[in-house]
């Protein structure tokens, strides 16, 4: 392209450059929730000088900054995979949903978009009562140690945060888009209550997704009924402090080597927060996000 894009082009560009850090090209309807244009005529105007100029292309239905069709047949594929996975997902959420102290459950990562790797797991972003997380989370891991053999493929439970602190503290492109393509699986007012906590999203997204088809009621389980009033005293408050210590003394011997802010990030270890991300994922794709905007730079 031999002029600057405007604005509104520029949020077709990134959005499409944030997705091919994946490799994963975009349906139209995707593309138009991932812009920040407000209303179709205008995106599809844009959208027509983009393909005109070659500066993205059009792979059969699906758009992308290169022209390689064999992204469009990994995805398909992606997606065929996804369907046999819902039913676990749904399956899985609703017994997370039946441990102490969890309120809600949502799929995040990539199953969360449509579709799943050939060695993908299912991801769960897990909102528990206050003061407790860390007693939630360690039942759910003791469980995932002992009962599945500490398999991660249909039970990944790497982030949690608690009801009365909703709001991200992360804000960038990388944590919008999961909150943006989350699927509420179990108790869906308490999703609406995250997303309106969020509202800064609209910085990067304005279009709201559709809700998930999937969702159930949180329904209190008999294993709650019998946990939960002998944790809801000062030994429950001991407890928790106490699994929050081990965790995080194991962590730091784990990834001692971790740098503090990355730490801080991929592991953040606080009353109210639980990460596990020690590959630093986020870090990863808004890197080589980054990089692809400046290639765009150099190269229009």
């Amino acid at each position: 392209m031999q002029t600057h894009p405007t604005e509104n082009i520029s949020s077709i560009l990134k959005a499409l450059a944030y997705f091919d850090v994946f490799n994963f090209p975009l349906s139209y309807e995707e593309l138009y929730q991932y812009s920040k244009l407000e209303n179709d005529t205008l995106f599809k105007e844009e959208l027509k000088k983009l393909l005109a100029t070659q500066a993205i292309y059009n792979l059969n239905g699906y758009y992308s900054l290169n022209s390689d069709q064999t992204i469009v047949d990994k995805r398909l594929a992606g997606e065929k995979r996804a369907k046999q996975y819902i039913s676990q997902a749904l399956k899985k959420s609703k017994l997370i949903a039946k441990f102490p102290y969890v309120r809600g459950v949502f799929i995040s990562g990539s199953l969360s978009k449509g579709v799943m790797g050939e060695d993908g797991d299912i991801d769960f972003f897990i909102i528990t009562k206050p003061n407790r997380l860390w007693v939630a989370r360690t039942l759910l891991i003791f469980y995932k140690k002992t009962i599945l053999l500490n398999s991660r493929k249909y039970f990944c439970v790497n982030y949690f945060i608690d009801e009365e602190h909703l709001e991200i503290e992360q804000k960038n492109r990388f944590t919008a888009t999961e909150i943006v393509t989350l699927m509420p699986m179990v108790n869906n007012e308490l999703y609406q209550q995250f997303i309106q906590a969020n509202q800064w999203i609209e910085e990067y997204y304005i279009h709201a997704k559709s809700p998930s088809k999937y969702t159930v009621e949180l329904k209190r389980s008999l294993f709650q009924n019998f946990v939960e009033p002998l944790l809801n005293t000062a030994l429950g408050e001991r407890v928790d402090a106490y699994f929050m210590k081990l965790t995080l003394k194991r962590w730091k011997q784990k990834f001692g080597t971790m740098e503090n802010a990355d730490f801080d990030v991929a592991l953040k270890t606080t009353k109210r927060v639980s990460k596990h991300h020690p590959s630093n994922f986020q870090a990863k794709v808004l890197g080589r996000f980054n990089q692809k905007l400046q290639k765009y730079n150099q190269e229009k």
